[in-house]
């Protein structure tokens, strides 16, 4: 009686071990992922916002925001803060979303989850900005919200399971997320369905598939 008590009291220890590991490692991907993500929003809509307003034309708002480029460059992160938020209020449609993502992202390197969030849950409930923008707001902000008690989240994680379709762009990204909270509540099953999905998606990043793959090696398949 005492063997049987013992090895279920070793297997709860060994599954409540492995979910602790997991947790740790989604977390360490959840900044790579929003890091990339990050990166891709200064590519594509920085090319939005150049392609709105020509920076060759020298305007005033071009200027104001290569000065606050300049600001992020010399690591004046709050002045930056500033000065992308009075874009993001007074220019046109390209620079101003621009603006909004920019000072998200710097409000995230300065640990304030709670103020990125608002401002992507303002993106994404903004029907002026392209679709493909609109989602990427929730794929960022759900990041900042999983850092947040379940108290204080937002509706950005309930709007993400409507990414999770064969067309959208951003599907691999809305699945890791996916399978993260599955995780966090305890749903090993659900979390290893998605990245299993993850695993033998030959249409997601290389990156994407091996994440996928090392964490099938800890939670289980």
């Amino acid at each position: 009686m005492a063997d049987k008590t013992d090895n279920v009291l070793f297997r709860e220890i060994e599954d409540e071990l492995r979910q602790d590991r997991a947790k740790k490692l989604w977390k360490t991907y959840g900044q790579y992922i929003l890091a990339t993500a990050v990166a891709l929003v200064i590519g594509v809509a920085g090319y939005q916002g150049w392609r709105t307003y020509d920076i060759r034309t020298r305007t005033a708002v071009g200027e104001r925001f290569a000065a606050a480029l300049e600001l992020v460059a010399n690591n004046h992160s709050e002045q930056a803060v500033t000065a992308f938020a009075s874009i993001s209020q007074d220019a046109g449609s390209g620079y101003a979303m621009l603006s909004r993502f920019r000072e998200a992202g710097l409000l995230v390197s300065r640990g304030n989850s709670d103020g990125a969030a608002r401002i992507y849950q303002a993106l994404a409930d903004d029907r002026k900005i392209e679709a493909i923008y609109r989602d990427l707001a929730v794929i960022l902000g759900v990041w900042q919200e999983m850092n947040q008690p379940d108290s204080g989240r937002g509706k950005l994680i309930g709007s993400v399971t409507a990414l999770n379709t064969s067309d959208n762009p951003w599907r691999h990204s809305a699945r890791e997320i996916l399978a993260n909270l599955a995780l966090q509540r305890g749903d090993n099953a659900s979390a290893s369905d998605l990245l299993n999905q993850l695993a033998n998606d030959a249409t997601a990043p290389a990156g994407v598939r091996a994440r996928a793959a090392e964490m099938l090696a800890i939670v289980g398949n």
